[in-house]
């Protein structure tokens, strides 16, 4: 029986356990990335390991979040980063050289290879070839130091690609339809393989785009082979020498198979306020819009850029419309400002903005009361903008160009005739903004710069004997991390300093869940299904730690913030009767009596309502491995016993 491209790689570098579906399995780590938002903490937990110079082939820091410097903290945090950069081998991304899987992508990514990041849309390097995965900053740290991350083996889908996309199609219409049909909890446990006729048709960046947002499925990660298409991307970055043919066997077997007929595709939408909320351009024509934004990590690439200066040339902004683009890097600027296309841009009456993350992460560019703002993102959860009743819809840059110049939704396929343009043979290659490590033996001399915002580590302890806590928050379905730890200009300067922080956690869903939770001193989160769904940001784990948190319990956890809980030393359960959910309110004491004997009894713990008096079950399905970091009190302590 053949294997699976996902098999392959994660088999080449399986370090602990054994390929079986379900179970949990460790590899080797090649390439880490972090960006500032969360590579603050990241690195003051690998500062907190000792370990002298990064183990990994390739690790790279990049600024491309925190870069709206109000105040003092940001620049504070990058000079922090920069220093720590220097003195532990690592590559640091300079601010302005652009979105750090953007660049990664065009300079670092290697097909083959495995990458974890501290940003949850780390798998654009799945265009590429790699197994590129999103994970909690403590991850990433352990993973520089040396170690080994872990997984659940995941389950392989196969989407089989057929056909072309039509003109005005696009990729992002692509991953829309993907959503559609799997929904943000479809990829949960899996791994999306794109394989078929139509891969071809595909262009690196394209790819990307479907992989970046593949994120949004649930999903560990996505891939496309490495094929001839691949090839001539490096080539033309200059970085030949590191492409290798991959692809999956033939006789390969997948979990689950989606066909996906290219030529079928018509460009798309996610409505309000989640990224599977999806409908076509045709149902929403005509409606006035507000604002449009072209950018982000998932669409925002030269081929990206040069398809909306095609579409804005000649033209002017619609008088009622806000439009900024934000192209993806330093490369993509430069060769826009070289071509003319940037100037075109302007021309059309575009706000320009710097290369970095922006508005996605509700880093300006925030719409008006109640505004309609088209943005070319891969998120549009409520309040994540920055205006807390925007309303937010994903689309093509082919569809945002369009619909800027007429003032209303508009399907870019009115434009007729495909534009033809391809990627360069030879992209503009200028890595200055990219400082190198210093040799190791200047290493030692290199002082770590600390500001005033940056605050020590939450400690956290060892698991108690019982848990008998109150339930500080109840919460419904699909809650985010923006939910959690919301983002944004005011919020997220303070990501280094987790006190601070802390009095913005879950202000989305209730302002007084920060002084109730610190005058209990303990509790318990109650949630419901999908439970941190969206950012990698631990800090939707660290802030809870912080505030006395204790256990959560839902019906059901998404996979990077249940691992960043269990490595705070936050117990993660879930309900095996979802029925219990509804029989608990906000305030009822619950008791978790000797939790750690019971979690290392079995999968099924007993928990007890003592408010209301009567008894419930909860799944506490964890590996030894994880049993064992809870019981130390999370990754940070388990890592320095078994150093």
């Amino acid at each position: 029986m053949g294997m699976t491209l996902t098999e392959k790689i994660l088999s080449a570098h399986l370090v602990e356990g054994e390929m079986v579906k379900g179970s949990e399995i460790g590899i080797r780590i090649d390439q880490t990335l972090t960006q500032d938002a969360t590579g603050t903490m990241a690195y003051l937990e690998f500062e907190a390991m000792g370990v002298p110079r990064v183990k990994t082939e390739r690790s790279v820091a990049y600024i491309d979040h925190n870069t709206l410097q109000s105040g003092f903290e940001n620049a504070d945090d990058h000079r922090f980063i920069g220093s720590v950069a220097k003195k532990h081998g690592i590559y640091f991304s300079r601010p302005g050289n652009g979105i750090c899987h953007q660049v990664h992508l065009e300079r670092f990514g290697i097909p083959g290879k495995t990458l974890i990041g501290s940003d949850s849309h780390t798998p654009t390097g799945g265009g590429i070839g790699m197994i590129a995965i999103g994970a909690g900053g403590m991850d990433v740290a352990v993973a520089m130091g040396g170690g080994t991350y872990y997984i659940t083996c995941p389950k392989v889908v196969k989407v089989n690609l057929t056909g072309k996309l039509q003109p005005w199609v696009a990729a992002k219409d692509v991953i829309l339809e993907v959503l559609k049909r799997l929904s943000v909890k479809g990829g949960v446990g899996k791994v999306i393989e794109y394989t078929g006729e139509g891969v071809k048709t595909l262009s690196v960046p394209e790819r990307a785009t479907i992989t970046n947002m593949g994120a949004e499925l649930g999903a560990t990660t996505s891939i496309f082979p490495s094929d001839e298409v691949t090839k001539e991307f490096l080539k033309a970055q200059g970085r030949e020498e590191v492409w290798t043919e991959l692809k999956p066997d033939a006789d390969a077997v997948y979990d689950e198979t989606v066909e996906i007929n290219l030529s079928e595709l018509v460009p798309l939408a996610a409505c309000p306020h989640s990224p599977d909320n999806v409908k076509s351009i045709e149902e929403l024509a005509g409606q006035k819009i507000d604002q449009v934004c072209i950018g982000s990590c998932t669409n925002s690439s030269l081929l990206d850029m040069m398809k909306v200066a095609y579409i804005l040339k000649g033209k002017t902004v619609h008088p009622d419309v806000s439009l900024a683009i934000a192209p993806g890097s330093k490369q993509v600027l430069n060769m826009l400002a070289n071509n003319g296309a940037l100037a075109i841009m302007i021309d059309a009456g575009a706000r320009i903005l710097e290369s970095a993350c922006g508005p996605c992460i509700g880093m300006g560019q925030s719409p008006n009361s109640k505004g309609i703002s088209l943005r070319t993102f891969n998120r549009n959860f409520e309040g994540r903008s920055g205006t807390k009743d925007g309303q937010i819809y994903l689309v093509s840059p082919e569809t945002a160009a369009i619909s800027a110049l007429t003032g209303v939704f508009t399907d870019p396929r009115t434009l007729g005739a495909a534009a033809n343009i391809t990627l360069p043979e030879k992209f503009t290659v200028n890595d200055n903004m990219i400082v190198p490590p210093v040799p190791a033996e200047e290493m030692d001399s290199v002082e770590v710069l600390r500001g005033p915002n940056i605050k020590p580590f939450p400690v956290s302890e060892p698991l108690a004997e019982t848990i008998d806590a109150k339930v500080s928050l109840k919460v419904g379905d699909n809650i985010t991390t923006d939910h959690i730890m919301p983002a944004g200009a005011k919020i997220l300067p303070l990501r280094s300093n987790i006190p601070k922080i802390s009095e913005y956690c879950f202000a989305v869903c209730d302002e007084k869940f920060h002084d109730r939770a610190l005058e209990m001193g303990k509790s318990v989160i109650i949630g419901g299904s999908n439970y941190g769904q969206g950012s990698s940001r631990e800090h939707a784990a660290l802030a809870p730690l912080y505030l006395g948190v204790k256990a959560v319990i839902t019906k059901s956890f998404a996979r990077i913030h249940m691992a960043n809980l269990i490595n705070a030393g936050i117990v993660p359960l879930t309900f095996i009767n979802e029925a219990d959910y509804d029989r608990i309110d906000q305030t009822d004491e619950i008791k978790l009596e000797n939790i750690g004997r019971q979690i290392a009894a079995g999968n099924v713990i007993k928990a007890t309502n003592v408010t209301k008096g009567f008894d419930f079950e909860l799944n506490a399905d964890f590996s030894d491995r994880q049993k064992e970091m809870l019981y130390a009190g999370g990754l940070l302590n388990y890592t320095k016993q078994n150093a």
